[in-house]
């Protein structure tokens, strides 16, 4: 299975891809069967949850303002039910480091002193093969205590003993993203179900046999019916392996702002599998820009960095989710604030620490149980929020927010918003826009630019705002509209500032960003045309290492 030819088929699955070192370790005949029987399980469904999302949307778009459901009142409303107590290792959550499953990425985060490790195959991971496999295969290492490797000056980075190292929370890729390179029938699979599968069928029992268990955060749901597909799988992938039911635990990104309007179906329907909802804050600003794009000035924005999270809209969400949790038992989990150290730089550092303390304290007071850090150094800065908050108290489920009143309308009240348009703010948003691209092209998927921690998502709010400030012709406060014509001027002169390298893509991230954010028509993710034009397209090169090795 390691030839660098011929693509070939097992068990019933056509494998495509240039073949990456090491990947017959990850995909074994059983694997691959396990993997297609999630599939042919699920795939009619998802296929049908696809299409509702985008019937939805065209309602919103419509005029239909998305409420609290009628058909689900009575899971609201009945007192009784609550989730699976924490799982081992899931008990106290205070702070959780996220970051891609890069072999260095992997030990720092292991090695970070924070409670739990968001391993992340979605938004900070761009979907090469060789990600999607090393991935796999850097998880297992970890794992099995035998992931390590030395810079070329020498620096080594090794794991700290077992007992320091965080629990590990994988986080598959979300429904909408294929993987082209596994066809059944000529078709790809979600890859969701090859990111989740495969992490399953090879670590579920080794995670077990160390006293924890298979964990996973669930992105870009829209609603309780795609919690519902989840449930269905991990109780299919139990049964298949012989793993006890409710062994599985999934905390839920609440990033879409329809997923907002159904928080506790969405507990309700994983309830026996469920562990928590977090406050994804930056795609959930993208999905509420994606959905309301055309209804007009009500639900226009400001600049990206004056939506911050005490804006009206802001606060009811993350209030919402907190009194949402702890009503049925699950845990809260903020999110990231994106601000990262520079050690380099004195003054940059501090103001990262201030910003990240500022939003963590407000989070704790909040009743969130923990929130998220994007870097090591943040890890101590978080903590001790948390620490002075929870005392000695795991998490802060007995807080029952009961002073909250859920209120669909406050949700989107986006008209409340204080903040304007400027012309920097436009400039940023194509500088950081193509320079994500461009880094995402190359297989990195998580970008420190200017102190700020991009991934898919900020780079979706970049792009978004600009398209619906142009369709709405947004007006700045200098007065000036927005109109298509101005932001191609602006977008050649910010393009020609940019500093290039050999080897660098941005001639492609900049075709990929005219494509979704001037183009008449709006691709619901970024990712969707990057992937499909140069991480398919050409099979990818093997490195000189991966060819010695074959």
């Amino acid at each position: 299975m390691n030839s660098f030819t011929d693509s070939f088929t097992v068990n019933d699955i056509s494998l495509n891809a240039q073949p990456v070192y090491r990947q017959n370790e990850v995909l074994t005949p059983d694997a691959l069967s396990f993997i297609a029987g999630l599939h042919r399980a699920t795939a009619d469904r998802r296929q049908e949850l696809l299409q509702a999302r985008r019937a939805r949307r065209a309602d919103i778009a419509a005029g239909a303002d998305p409420r609290f459901l009628r058909e689900t009142e009575h899971i609201r409303n009945d007192p009784s039910w609550r989730v699976a107590p924490p799982a081992p290792g899931l008990e106290d959550r205070r702070v959780e480091i996220t970051g891609p499953v890069d072999q260095k990425m992997t030990i720092n985060a292991l090695n970070s002193g924070a409670k739990v490790w968001l391993a992340d195959m979605e938004d900070s991971s761009t979907p090469t093969w060789r990600n999607v496999i090393k991935g796999q295969l850097n998880l297992t290492d970890a794992l099995e205590r035998r992931i390590d490797f030395t810079t070329p000056e020498g620096k080594e980075y090794k794991l700290r003993p077992a007992g320091e190292l965080p629990t590990i929370v994988v986080r598959p890729r979300g429904w909408h993203l294929p993987e082209k390179h596994m066809l059944i029938d000529g078709a790809p699979i979600a890859g969701g179900i090859v990111d989740f599968g495969l992490f399953f069928f090879h670590n579920a029992r080794r995670l077990l046999a160390q006293g924890k268990g298979p964990y996973f955060y669930l992105p870009k749901i829209e609603n309780h019916l795609e919690a519902r597909l989840w449930n269905d799988i991990f109780i299919l992938a139990q049964d298949l392996l012989g793993i006890p039911q409710g062994t599985i635990r999934a905390t839920v990104l609440i990033e879409t702002i329809t997923a907002a309007f159904e928080m506790e179906e969405i507990l309700y329907e994983l309830r026996d599998h469920a562990a928590g909802l977090n406050a994804g804050r930056w795609d959930y600003i993208f999905s509420l820009i994606k959905n309301f794009r055309t209804r007009g000035p009500r639900f226009v924005l400001p600049d990206r960095g004056q939506v911050t999270m005490t804006q009206p809209f802001m606060r009811a969400y993350t209030e919402q989710l907190v009194r949402a949790c702890h009503k049925r038992g699950a845990m809260a989990i903020g999110g990231m604030a994106a601000a990262v150290p520079n050690r380099k730089d004195p003054e940059a550092n501090a103001n990262a620490f201030n910003k990240v303390r500022a939003d963590k304290t407000r989070e704790a007071n909040d009743g969130f149980d923990g929130s998220w850090v994007a870097h090591p150094d943040l890890v101590p800065v978080a903590r001790e929020v948390f620490d002075s908050i929870l005392g000695e108290k795991p998490n802060q489920l007995d807080r029952t927010r009961e002073d909250v009143t859920p209120d669909d309308r406050a949700l989107i009240n986006v008209a409340a918003t204080e903040g304007t348009i400027t012309e920097q703010g436009i400039r940023n948003n194509i500088e950081v826009g193509i320079r994500y691209i461009e880094s995402w092209l190359r297989g990195n998927g998580a970008v420190a630019i200017h102190n700020l921690m991009e991934d898919a998502a900020t780079a979706e709010i970049s792009r978004s705002q600009l398209w619906q400030w142009i369709y709405a012709q947004a007006i700045t406060d200098r007065g000036e509209i927005v109109t298509h014509h101005w932001i191609e001027e602006l977008l050649d002169e910010e393009f020609a500032r940019l500093e290039r390298f050999d080897g660098d893509r941005f001639e492609d991230a900049r075709d990929i960003f005219e494509e979704v954010t001037l183009a008449r028509d709006f691709p619901s993710f970024l990712t969707l045309p990057a992937y499909a034009r140069y991480l398919t397209e050409a099979r990818e090169k093997a490195t000189p290492e991966e060819l010695a090795l074959a």
